[in-house]
């Protein structure tokens, strides 16, 4: 795995968008280690940002559009996901609706959210929404973190 994020990497601000495009699925992948890397190799934090949330938010489109496009219990057959994962995630969605969708950055139960959000119907422009506004600001706490503040406000 480590060979992988290190050619991410050496791909600058596309291996940042197709590592958030992976971690944003139901696939096991973490963009962060990516993200710091291209930080200290000094890409622009802005640029990483958006890539970032570009590719993660198309990974999570998948994830709702495959709760869209199927059952939840084929969901949990193919993907694995945990039978307490989903329905965690259909209490959420039931109780707290579309909105659910700024949470979905959350691992594992951020792509059942979106899996449950899709096989309810949810309204697909405000989840698309709810959903890059939380996945925008995860990234950008995780970069503000990584370089503190004042260098970002600097780039």
């Amino acid at each position: 795995m480590d060979a992988l994020y290190s050619i991410l990497i050496d791909y600058g601000p596309w291996g940042m968008f197709v590592s958030a495009l992976l971690s944003g699925t139901v696939l096991p992948f973490s963009s962060e280690a990516v993200l710091v890397g291209l930080l200290a190799v000094g890409v622009n934090p802005w640029t990483l940002l958006l890539a970032a949330s570009a590719g993660n938010v198309l990974g999570g489109v998948t994830c709702y559009y495959v709760g869209r496009c199927t059952t939840p219990e084929r969901i949990q057959k193919i993907f694995g996901i945990k039978p307490k994962n989903m329905e965690r995630a259909r209490r959420l969605v039931e109780r707290w609706g579309v909105w659910i969708g700024f949470f979905c950055w959350i691992a594992v139960l951020g792509d059942a959210i979106l899996v449950t959000l899709g096989i309810m119907r949810s309204n697909a422009p405000l989840t698309l929404t709810t959903m890059a506004i939380g996945k925008t600001v995860r990234y950008l706490v995780i970069l503000l973190s990584a370089l503190g503040i004042g260098n970002l406000i600097l780039s």
